[in-house]
């Protein structure tokens, strides 16, 4: 990961008549929408762990809590879109943030609300990972919803961070079967909706190998091939989004930042856990637990 850029001696002084000074010591600040996640598998507490993991300093805004475990989600309640907004203002009149992400936003209007935000910080990049169903397959966004992600979030993205069984939900038009659809032509259609780049995950591709896609608008700007891992895992999506947020955040291109977000995210699930009776969960700290045995020689 790249650490930010030193200032220069004239925006060194801009900074000075303004609040909170930029600091090449200061870990990137990168806030975070997204439900909480009590099991810690996914969501805020996922984005949390991947966030300070890459050097980042999280700051998080929830826009829903819900009753899940490692085997599924039972309930989600979104948070009012006021408490969304004034949450984020809050915030971001307080510090001087890198990088947005976007996980699961809960409600149409927090969409819009989440969208109103963004747009008064336009040159902040935004990481948009379109949450809409959970690893077992429990819907986390409504028709609705959708159409919010669509006309309100997907405009501003930076990445915009789809699986393929989503990719072609967001891209399907009415009448059309999603599943006919080919994945260069749901990213053609969401770049054409404003994303800058799309990164289409193939985890749920029948491929031996894990295919993800990264688009712009002229096509494929990288094919990244990576082992297939046994298993599944709860928590991937939220990690890889958060990662590639985490890298833009301290100055990478978008490929790179996308690169660097795949092994990142690879090695997590290389070496997730499964603590209770579902899902493994991804291993964020695993950088810290191999120094940890290093230093005691385990």
């Amino acid at each position: 990961m790249r650490r930010p850029p030193v200032a220069s001696t004239a925006s060194l002084r801009l900074l000075a008549r303004l609040p909170v000074p930029l600091s090449p010591l200061l870990p990137p600040p990168v806030l975070a929408f997204a439900g909480s996640d009590p099991s810690g598998g996914a969501g805020l507490q996922a984005d949390l762990l991947t966030l300070a993991a890459l050097g980042c300093h999280p700051l998080s805004v929830v826009t829903a809590i819900t009753v899940q475990d490692t085997t599924g989600v039972a309930g989600v309640q979104a948070v009012d879109a006021s408490w969304v907004a004034r949450q984020a203002r809050a915030l971001l009149a307080d510090v001087r943030v890198r990088a947005f992400k976007v996980g699961m936003v809960g409600s149409p209007e927090n969409a819009a609300v989440i969208a109103e935000v963004v747009t008064e910080h336009p040159a902040l990049p935004l990481v948009l990972d379109p949450v809409l169903v959970s690893g077992r397959g429990d819907t986390l966004a409504s028709a609705e919803v959708v159409t919010a992600l669509l006309e309100r979030l997907v405009p501003h993205a930076t990445v915009l961070t789809p699986n393929s069984v989503e990719a072609r939900r967001l891209a399907a038009r009415e009448g059309e079967a999603a599943l006919d659809l080919a994945l260069d032509v749901c990213a053609a259609r969401l770049v054409a909706r404003g994303a800058r780049f799309v990164l289409v995950t193939g985890t749920h591709e029948p491929t031996r190998e894990v295919v993800n896609l990264l688009y712009g608008a002229r096509g494929v700007v990288r094919t990244d091939r990576w082992p297939r891992l046994p298993g599944s895992y709860h928590g991937s999506g939220c990690t890889l989004a958060s990662a590639i947020a985490a890298a833009l955040a301290q100055g990478a291109s978008v490929p790179d930042a996308v690169r660097e977000a795949q092994a990142y995210t690879w090695r997590t699930l290389e070496r997730a856990y499964r603590p209770g009776a579902g899902q493994s969960i991804p291993d964020r700290l695993f950088a810290v637990r191999d120094g940890a045995r290093a230093e005691t020689g385990d």
